[in-house]
């Protein structure tokens, strides 16, 4: 009920504090609200980190020498997912 009648007050408690805000209903934790920035660091940040480095070591393997070398048509195909 205080999240609800005093939303702006919670919001800079997020601001300020750095700390989660656990959401109770009858004694019980239903909801956790963080800050964005908290948000962006722990999920969009680390997700995107995620995805670079799969890319990055996706690349390297397509770099190994041992490969051997393909035609740019057959390069696009493994790209986009039509292994031979």
């Amino acid at each position: 009920m205080k999240v609800r009648n005093q939303f702006g007050e919670v919001l800079h408690l997020l601001e300020s504090g750095k700390e989660p805000i656990l959401i109770e209903k009858r004694k019980k934790v239903r909801a956790v609200l963080i800050s964005y920035e908290d948000f962006q660091n722990r999920f969009i940040d680390k997700l995107a980190e995620e995805e670079k480095r799969r890319f990055l070591e996706d690349l390297r393997e397509r770099r190994e020498p041992s490969m051997v070398p393909r035609s740019p048509l057959d390069t696009l195909r493994r790209l986009r997912g039509y292994d031979d």
